[in-house]
């Protein structure tokens, strides 16, 4: 008779095996996510021209390099802020600070040492970090509204020292940029040779243009270098989210008192989340920098800082890709919809009797052009007025529409137990 005792394993319960894990650590929807995200922002130069140049509704591609890349870092820009304001629910009116602090240590860093941008992105996110230890630091003392207005006076603060104080370290109101004197150590320019942002060699403005047909696609190094680290940035938001540190957050957003009566504290994390949120807005001027050699004191007016809170409310806050699509809309305004003017608007109804082309193009004048900011205001107010969750509740309500997510939600109510 043979022992069967040695021939079986105990197996180890369910409860405690290792969760398994997808793409790149992460699982389900999130690892779905950002792939379609790398997709699109890999394929950006194609999406963004969807008219051929000779269609009168040219107008509206916005697949150049200029555009493109201030999607992506004004994306990041925007992800970092909605760790904090998302996740904590602590509203801070004087971000920008922070993207001003990182521009102009990328700036010098180039000016410097060396013309290689990782360096200057590298030092832009530290200098700002640090900045936001001393921001937090003393903001996080209050909360509420409190805390938004400290945070709004320290950006006025900034801007003040950078446009007139500071003016031999920051430039005034010119700003910085790269001058012909300018001889980083690490590079081997000539006598009166400009320095240019370079990774390793390749010039951030080199470009490579597809004609095809109609159409004209432009390939920038600059912007996929600056898409490459937007992905990165997305990544580490997404762990950020999926995290115990993350799950921190939203308990400090959901009921700091209740929280307190844990033992824990809830002033690390906030700390925690603003610095790190502090990083990505450091890591956005570095970018700009590295994208455009030039930084004025403009980047730190608290208008800039109003214009990220704006970037995470349309897109939906707490969201995942709600800032990066709230960044891309209002980018897209500001630089699509103020170009018509007058003239397109003729070109457009040119086929109308005279009577009614005058009254569209009248009608239809306040909003464009240099009034794109009073489309932004009634596309803001529809939003929080009819969708709270901002654009991602807006795409979830389509997907319901034509039975997307349907199933999902089905099997997750399956899944939870009756109570």
């Amino acid at each position: 008779m043979v022992d069967q005792t040695t021939d079986t394993l105990p197996q180890r319960p369910a409860a405690s095996r290792p969760a398994k894990t997808g793409f790149l650590g992460l699982k389900g929807s999130d690892a779905t996510l950002l792939i379609v995200v790398a997709i699109l922002t890999m394929c950006a130069p194609f999406l963004l021209n969807p008219f051929p140049e000779t269609s009168s509704l040219a107008q509206f591609n916005a697949g150049y390099p200029d555009l493109m890349q201030r999607f992506v870092i004004f994306g990041i820009f925007a992800i970092g802020f909605n760790i904090l304001f998302g996740l904590t629910g602590y509203l801070s009116f004087g971000h920008a600070a922070f993207l001003g602090v990182g521009s102009y240590a990328a700036i010098w860093t180039m000016k410097l040492v060396t013309l290689n941008i990782i360096p200057a992105i590298i030092l832009g996110m530290i200098v700002a970090g640090l900045f936001a230890v001393l921001v937090g630091y003393v903001s996080l003392r209050r909360s509420g509204i409190y805390f938004s207005i400290l945070t709004l006076a320290f950006a006025q603060m900034s801007y003040a020292l950078a446009y007139s104080v500071l003016t031999p370290i920051t430039g005034g109101e010119t700003g910085l940029q790269i001058k012909p004197t300018d001889r980083p150590i690490l590079s081997n320019l000539q006598d009166g040779e400009i320095g240019r942002a370079n990774l390793f060699g390749l010039d951030m403005r080199s470009s490579f243009e597809l004609d095809m047909g109609g159409w004209l696609f432009t390939f920038n190094i600059g912007y996929y270098i600056a898409a490459v680290v937007m992905l990165i940035s997305f990544y580490v938001a997404i762990r950020i989210f999926r995290s115990p540190f993350g799950m921190m957050l939203r308990a400090v957003k959901s009921n700091q008192q209740r929280m307190s009566y844990t033992g824990l504290s809830p002033k690390p994390y906030t700390l925690a989340a603003f610095v790190i949120s502090g990083m990505y807005a450091g890591l956005a001027g570095g970018l700009m920098v590295a994208m455009d050699t030039q930084v004025g004191p403009e980047r730190m007016f608290w208008t800039a800082s109003g214009e990220v809170v704006l970037m995470v409310i349309l897109g939906g806050v707490g969201t995942l890709i709600g800032p990066v699509l709230g960044a891309g809309m209002i980018k897209y305004m500001e630089n699509i919809l103020s170009k018509i003017n007058d003239n397109v608007l003729h070109q457009w109804f040119a086929f109308m009797p005279d009577g009614i082309e005058d009254f569209l193009v009248t009608v239809i004048h306040p909003f464009i052009g240099k009034g794109w900011h009073l489309t932004l205001g009634i596309v803001f107010m529809a939003v929080v007025i009819f969708l709270p969750g901002g654009l991602v509740e807006l795409g979830q309500r389509i997907g319901r529409l034509f039975g997307f997510g349907k199933k999902a939600d089905d099997s997750a109510a399956a899944k939870t137990p009756a109570e």
